[in-house]
């Protein structure tokens, strides 16, 4: 492909052209609308390319307006998170971002009806509404929820509205702005702390999730794992979620000293079952938990530590600095996740 035309601003139409197809191919796949029109993969990697190359944006009208700043920060999320209690998973994710959008001077503006009008059992919230993004009042917007919806953060990408979304998501062919847990690098941590207190025989037991936050926790394991040549024949290593009653019956012979879990639910069902096969932790087996545990139990678990509240003030920052310099709309900003000693995890032989 060519280099970037310079000048006047490129068209679906030079997009069309350069990559070899119709124009309203490049509308489809820009529209996150490519799945359904059945746009084959090698096409919408063509189309992508060709965007990525000619600087294309969608809407050049619309993003002009925006440079009349508002000062107002849209939040939005793809489900129903709002907290109704201090635990909910979401809250110091949106006190974060409501203590930097104060301290910076702006304004936030909370988007929770659907686009389709209705909320549904599930309560998936939709961005767009009869084609229009609702988030257009506000300069930018700071999206999180698990049920993402990435048709339609494709859709905003290439029209180039500015938003930082939080949490990992893979979107083919747009390279979101994104504030990251580093989940895979605490993964990492813990199997290195269990090394070095001499665990070389390790489980893992996963949940039945399969999305980005969770492949890359298996991801920071496995490659740990590896690293450090340590074994792990469980069932989770290979891909099986939850707990299986034979493989503990061969942990409670000795099979494994210690035991990753992704999550404090099946740490907790992990513990009931060891104990009656008459196995405690960390006695006889340590446990680390692959998640952030409640404020009454983090004293109990080692576990890890999700800056929520940091996230939420890093996602402010970072979309502040997109407004200021388009450029920056882009890539991925890991934040580390620090390990939590608790009293679940002891050195071989203690």
């Amino acid at each position: 492909m060519t280099a970037r035309r310079r000048g006047k601003a490129p068209s679906q139409a030079d997009v069309a052209r350069l990559a070899g197809v119709s124009q309203s191919a490049v509308s489809r796949v820009i529209s996150g609308n490519a799945a359904t029109a059945r746009i084959p993969e090698d096409t919408r990697q063509r189309i992508f390319q060709a965007v990525r190359e000619l600087g294309y944006v969608a809407n050049p009208a619309a993003r002009a307006m925006r440079g009349k700043r508002t000062n107002l920060l849209g939040v939005h999320t793809f489900e129903r998170v709002f907290p109704h209690a201090r635990e909910d998973f979401y809250f110091e994710f949106l006190l974060g971002i409501e203590e930097r959008a104060e301290e910076t001077g702006f304004d936030l503006v909370l988007f929770t009806s659907t686009g389709s009008g209705g909320s549904g059992e599930r309560g998936e919230r939709k961005i767009y509404k009869d084609g229009t993004n609702r988030l257009n009042m506000a300069d930018g917007s700071i999206l999180l929820g698990v049920s993402t919806d990435r048709g339609e953060l494709a859709r905003l990408w290439y029209e180039g509205y500015p938003f930082v979304h939080i949490g990992r998501r893979e979107v083919p062919g747009a390279e979101i702005p994104q504030v990251v847990p580093d989940y895979r690098g605490a993964s990492g941590a813990i199997v290195d702390r269990l090394a070095e207190l001499g665990h070389r025989r390790l489980g893992y037991v996963r949940e039945w999730l399969e999305m980005e936050p969770y492949e890359d926790r298996r991801a920071g394991y496995a490659e740990a794992v590896e690293r450090l040549g340590l074994t792990d024949e469980s069932p989770g290593f290979r891909g099986a979620h939850g707990i299986e009653a034979d493989w503990l019956d061969e942990v409670a012979g000795g099979a494994a000293t210690a035991i990753v879990v992704e999550s404090v639910r099946l740490a907790e069902s992990l513990r009931d079952q060891l104990a009656a096969r008459g196995r405690k932790i960390p006695d006889d087996v340590s446990v680390a938990v692959l998640e952030a545990a409640p404020a009454d139990l983090s004293g109990q678990w080692d576990s890890l530590v999700i800056p929520r509240t940091e996230i939420g003030r890093i996602a402010v920052d970072r979309l502040q600095a997109m407004l200021d310099d388009p450029d920056q709309r882009t890539g991925s900003l890991l934040v580390p996740c620090p390990l939590i000693p608790g009293t679940t995890v002891a050195a071989v032989g203690d």
